[in-house]
């Protein structure tokens, strides 16, 4: 059986269609580049919001097209679009064969066996996802990086998120199946490993044997002392000085704290449902960086939130200005009636939110700027992730995250794509830097 697949939205996403296409992969199928040439057809969506929704409702359409056309028998819609929208796409998407929940990926054999006699929905309930079931051996998508999703689902309830109600409570993975997951990921070429739930840095909470996240960090730092590990996602409220000591004492645990911080505004952050406020945030950050001299900091926010007056946005560009975030994010508020701030008074139009959010990345453009040229004329490793074309090659320093913070283009010979060298930088641009290899 020929299967086409397309994985969208976030990394812990794409982390459960690598599971789902390796028990595809064990069952004998075969994973094709062309959905002309697809048997079975599986799209596993995002529905965090609008924009994502939209790109996975365009994209089921465009492959319908091959059911009707092509060899394909079955089309398979997965994830968390039918988690959100459930019963409701079977009118709105009638050319799809089956519609899967969040909770339905661990059959996905039995499910791609059977669409044509099922049809409909697949809705099993969020409580028997097992966050503790052992890893299929899941090939790298990434050369020389993994993602590991160390749990799943959020027993947060921030006003602006859907998460908690597409995937349940939290369940923290043991570290037993976590480290034996990222043996195989290492045995398979991985130099890093970067950790991915809805929140990392509150793994644990629920086990009841006391884990906690600096626990999980030291076993998979111990695994290979030549391997990165990166934690992404984590809260204000769940950093605490264990992890912020356990970062700064071990070696290849890189010192780089992703935390979205969503606003500035005590006022605003009340109202996203976030337990902390600007000072707390302040706080933390001088803590970090008096620890751990080198560290990076990443963070998220929102603009136009319900309720932002030009007061907030003030005290938001003001906290940026004075951080100085390493990376930073700008995401305009996304409303919908099924999440808990549209119900909020005194919204925002879109054209202030797109606004506020071109004034917080003008702003940022200048602050990575200068954080970038430090490192020109500096040695700095470099995992190396593709070819441009011959003599030039793009990767990333230890200080950049996949797919969010900018990269590295270095000029060389021949280079190993998935492995790190040593690179000089030699100029650097608004988000990127350039180097090449010494002689």
């Amino acid at each position: 059986m020929n299967i086409y697949w397309v994985s969208l939205g976030c990394a812990k996403n794409q982390v459960d269609s690598e599971w789902m296409v390796a028990e595809c992969l064990r069952k004998g199928w075969h994973i094709t580049d062309s959905p002309e040439d697809a048997d079975v057809i599986v799209v596993n969506t995002c529905g965090f919001i609008e924009a994502a929704v939209n790109e996975s409702i365009d994209t089921v359409l465009e492959l319908a097209k091959w059911r009707k056309t092509g060899p394909c028998r079955s089309l398979i819609v997965i994830g968390c679009l039918v988690e959100r929208y459930r019963e409701k796409l079977q009118a709105s998407l009638p050319e799809v064969d089956l519609f899967v929940g969040t909770a339905g990926f661990d059959r996905i054999v039995f499910l791609i066996e059977f669409a044509g006699d099922f049809r409909g929905c697949y809705l099993p309930s969020l409580e028997q996802i097992d966050g503790c079931a052992p890893a299929p051996r899941r090939t790298l998508s990434n050369p020389g990086m993994a993602y590991i999703k160390i749990a799943e689902g959020c027993d947060r309830h921030c006003t602006y998120c859907i998460i908690p109600r597409l995937r349940g409570r939290q369940k923290s993975r043991t570290v037993q199946t976590i480290v034996a997951e990222a043996r195989h990921l290492i045995d398979a070429g991985a130099m890093e490993l970067v950790l991915v739930a809805q929140e990392t840095t509150a793994y644990g909470k629920d086990l009841a044997d006391g884990t906690h996240i600096a626990d999980l960090c030291r076993a998979l730092a111990g695994i290979s002392g030549k391997v990165w590990i990166r934690l992404l996602y984590g809260h204000p409220s769940s950093i605490d000085e264990r992890l912020i000591e356990t970062i700064r004492e071990v070696p290849n645990l890189l010192p780089y704290f992703d935390i979205p911080i969503q606003h500035a505004s005590d006022r605003i952050l009340r109202r996203m449902g976030r337990c902390y406020g600007k000072d707390d945030i302040l706080r933390l950050v001088e803590r970090i960086r008096q620890r751990i001299a080198d560290a990076v900091i990443r963070t998220t926010i929102i603009t136009g939130f319900p309720g932002e007056s030009r007061a907030d946005f003030a005290t938001l560009k003001a906290l940026v200005q004075q951080v100085r975030f390493d990376h930073l994010g700008v995401f305009a508020y996304s409303d919908a009636e099924d999440i808990p701030a549209h119900a909020l008074t005194d919204p925002v139009s879109r054209r202030t939110a797109l606004a506020r959010k071109d004034r917080i990345m003008t702003l940022q453009t200048d602050i990575s700027r200068n954080r970038l040229e430090t490192y020109i004329g500096k040695r700095i490793e470099v995992l190396i992730e593709s070819q441009i074309e011959a003599g030039l090659w793009e990767g990333r320093a230890w200080f950049q995250a996949p797919e969010v913070d900018g990269s590295v283009i270095v000029t060389a010979g021949d280079l190993t794509v998935g492995k790190r060298v040593s690179i000089q930088v030699s100029d650097s641009l608004e988000y990127d830097l350039m180097g090449e290899v010494p002689a």
